[in-house]
């Protein structure tokens, strides 16, 4: 029998030995209550604490222990009652003795303790003779419960080479039976899997290394730790749980090439840029760790050059500069591979990189001809003749087979015309007169052909400048309008003249002026030279007659610096004209103007006079409308406005053709003979309806406007609205040319009338600029 049955037994006759006593009283109590003597005591409860030892397996109820009172004689009188939890149905109770029995099996896990009432009365008077009182049953705990780790199984991460003690992570298990009573809940920690790299500490359950581990080796493990109750001893009760425990990833490991060296070709016709190869240095680190960088040291970098795949972590060397078979067929080029984030504590035992040679070969191709320099620059003065030497150009086969070149000019008909280049020697020359003036540079474009292999083409610019020969002579640089007064004074300035060359001079221009040789003696004007490439006409005399001489023409020599220099003759005209007193020069141009317009004094003064007369007839009209108080066409205005047709635009369209025929004024006779007067509105209505029957016609308009003059001088007493019309001919675009609308309505009483100060002039006005010299009647 083993430790936990003998300490069950003994708990059991610890709890029965209670019940021994009271039954054996009981039993005395019978037998000598005949005999016993009354005397006053102390009334109380008397019991001790009671317990139930949990899982025990019941055939027949279990003393609990027993509760009485102090005044109970043991005669029968009194009956004990209990109340409470499980009361009647786990518990019971002598209503005689007061012994309590158990008659289930209980769980302390479950229900660690009973509360429940006593209670005493006196059988025959059915009265209590003690209080209720209430007392606890406690469930005495045994070792039934295994440990649990409820939070597992655990995981958790260290960084690898880690030092020794570093605490992992802690792990708890709980144990169901009660912690205060025995050792049933006293844990001990124990690792069953895991060692030598791992160990645990028995009380706390936390876990630590024991010795480094390294992630390249192993980046993962697993762990079972172990939780026994009873402190460990043999017949308790043990749970497990498992710790999977991940090493992450440190930088103590440097790039490492596989090869020593590397091999790779390029073709010399590679384009700058081409990739030529790959290579890769392997990491045992991760992520971040097994980052790097490849670079190139000494010359070669120069020519070679290697940029990091960073999703790849490859090497991938690129081709910086143009490779030449002839000049140099290999090359080493050096290239370091280089941890991008160093680790200090590793970094002491040296640099986190690694170094190989990459051996590149260039590959012969055919390549296209090279000239000696990358363009060329060439001059030749203007008009040289034909067959002038430009220049010559040269190009090569770099290739060992150095095959034979042939030139060419491209690109340009034009260019082809002036130069020419000998396929065979590169020489240029020109095949027609070059002008400087026209244009100082020509931009050529030679190619170079290689004869065994036509499609190895190379092309060069040549600049061709064309040098300056003084083949211009000066002139002025616009044309002068000088005039001077009748009134001018001797020495007087009347004009400053400048010149321009075409020539492109290497020291700046500078121009001579004097009079031409044929006006040496001239003795109304004379030209003075201002040293600063301009010079001043003055008078040479007092006073001019324009009725004498209207103009003078006046030579001026101009002389450039160029070698040789060139001289021109340029004739200045200078016109008198009629000033003021002052002489004033700007008067002296208006009056040239109007001059020049073929208008007299005489005639500028009637168009003036007309100008008046058409603002004083103006005012009148107005003042005339403002006194009128009717209409002075009352019947049927409607009749005048149902004709006005509205144009917006400036051509025959399809209302021109449909609402008016117009065909009658094509021809070139009008009949009208003169008539008496006539009703003042159908008067306007008839004028307003030949208005818009006017063409384009010039002939016909204007027989129309002299028949409406000659009516309007002959009739004095007629009023002057009766022949007002506008008539703005604005072109012969149409059919039936472009007609202005009435400028009015006749919606109210007070109608306008007024179409002359609204879209143009009368007859009368008309007839006054047909002909300035006819008086116009008020």
């Amino acid at each position: 029998m083993n430790c936990y049955a003998w300490l069950s037994l003994l708990l059991t006759l610890g709890h029965l030995w209670p019940c021994l006593p009271s039954m054996q009283n009981h039993n005395t109590h019978k037998m000598n209550q005949p005999f016993a003597t009354l005397q006053r005591v102390k009334r109380g409860w008397v019991w001790s604490q009671f317990f139930v030892l949990e899982e025990q397996i019941l055939t027949e109820p279990l003393c609990v222990g027993q509760l009485k009172s102090d005044s109970d004689k043991h005669d029968g009188t009194f009956k004990y009652i209990l109340t409470g939890d499980g009361a009647g149905s786990i518990f019971t109770i002598d209503e005689y003795t007061g012994t309590i029995h158990v008659t289930q099996k209980l769980d302390r896990e479950e229900k660690p303790f009973y509360t429940l009432r006593a209670q005493a009365i006196n059988r025959n008077t059915q009265l209590p003779v003690e209080p209720e009182s209430e007392f606890i049953i406690k469930v005495q705990d045994i070792n039934d419960q295994e440990p649990k780790f409820l939070d597992g199984p655990y995981e958790a991460t260290i960084p690898e080479m880690s030092p020794e003690g570093t605490s992992v992570i802690q792990v708890t298990a709980t144990d169901g039976d009660d912690p205060a009573y025995g050792n049933s809940a006293r844990l001990l920690y124990s690792i069953l899997q895991g060692q030598p790299y791992f160990s645990v500490e028995p009380k706390t359950g936390v876990i630590r290394i024991s010795s480094q581990m390294d992630r390249e080796t192993k980046e993962q493990y697993f762990v079972i730790i172990q939780a026994k109750d009873m402190v460990g001893q043999m017949g308790g009760f043990s749970g497990t749980t498992t710790v999977t425990i991940n090493l992450s990833d440190i930088n103590d490991n440097k790039p490492i090439f596989q090869q020593k060296f590397y091999y790779m070709n390029i073709s010399e016709a590679a384009p700058v840029g081409s990739t030529i190869g790959k290579i890769m240095a392997e990491d045992s680190d991760i992520g971040e760790n097994a980052a790097m960088n490849y670079v190139t040291e000494g010359e070669e970098s120069l020519v070679f050059d290697i940029i990091t795949n960073n999703e790849t972590q490859e090497g991938i060397v690129k081709l910086k500069e143009r490779v030449d078979f002839e000049s140099k067929r290999r090359y080493s080029v050096r290239v370091k591979a280089i941890n991008r984030q160093m680790d200090d504590h590793f970094m002491k035992e040296g640099p986190f990189e690694d170094t190989t040679i990459i051996k590149i070969s260039v590959e012969d191709a055919d390549e296209p001809p090279v000239f000696t320099s990358q363009n060329y620059v060439m001059e030749i003065a203007e008009g040289a003749t034909n067959g002038s030497f430009v220049g010559a150009i040269t190009a090569r086969d770099p290739d060992n087979a150095n095959s034979p070149i042939r030139y060419s000019i491209v690109h340009s008909t034009y260019l082809k015309r002036l130069f020419s280049i000998n396929a065979h020697n590169g020489t240029i020359i020109i095949t027609k007169l070059l002008d400087r003036e026209t244009a100082a540079w020509h931009n050529i474009t030679v190619t170079a052909t290689e004869m065994r292999n036509p499609e190895q083409v190379s092309e060069v610019t040549v600049y061709v400048q064309v040098l300056d020969v003084n083949d211009h002579a000066p002139e002025f640089p616009k044309h002068y309008e000088i005039y001077v007064c009748e009134n001018a004074r001797s020495g007087q300035l009347i004009q400053t003249i400048s010149a321009v060359d075409k020539d492109d001079s290497v020291e700046g221009h500078h121009f001579y002026f004097t009079l031409a040789r044929e006006a040496t003696n001239n003795s109304n004007f004379t030209v003075r030279d201002n040293q600063d490439n301009t010079a001043g006409i003055f008078t040479a005399k007092n006073g001019f007659s324009r009725q004498e001489q209207f103009a003078f023409f006046l030579p001026v020599l101009i002389v450039d610096n160029g070698t040789p220099s060139l001289t021109s003759t340029n004739t200045l005209t200078v016109s008198v004209c009629d000033c003021d007193t002052e002489a004033s020069a700007q008067s002296c141009r208006f009056g040239a103007f109007m001059f020049s317009l073929g208008l007299s004094i005489e005639a500028l003064v009637a168009v003036l006079a007309c100008i008046l007369v058409i603002l004083v007839f103006f005012l009148a009209m107005l003042v005339l409308r403002q006194r009128r108080k009717q209409s002075l066409f009352p019947d049927k205005p409607e009749e005048f406005r149902e004709n006005i047709v509205r144009y917006d635009d400036e051509g025959g369209g399809e209302e021109d053709t449909e609402a008016f025929d117009i065909s009658t004024l094509r021809t070139r006779t009008v009949m009208r003979e003169h008539k008496s007067r006539r009703n003042i509105t159908t008067e306007i209505q008839s004028l307003y309806r030949q208005s818009l029957q006017v063409g384009p016609d010039s002939a016909v308009f204007r027989e129309f406007i002299l028949e409406k003059l000659k009516e309007a001088n002959a009739d004095p007493t007629a009023p002057p609205y009766d022949s007002l019309q506008t008539y703005a001919f604005e072109g012969t675009g149409s059919l039936a040319g472009s007609l202005s609308s009435l400028g009015s309505s006749m919606s109210h009483v007070d109608e306008n009338y007024d179409y002359l100060t609204e879209r143009g002039l009368d007859f009368k006005q008309l007839a006054c600029m047909y002909d300035p010299n006819k008086s116009i009647r008020d």
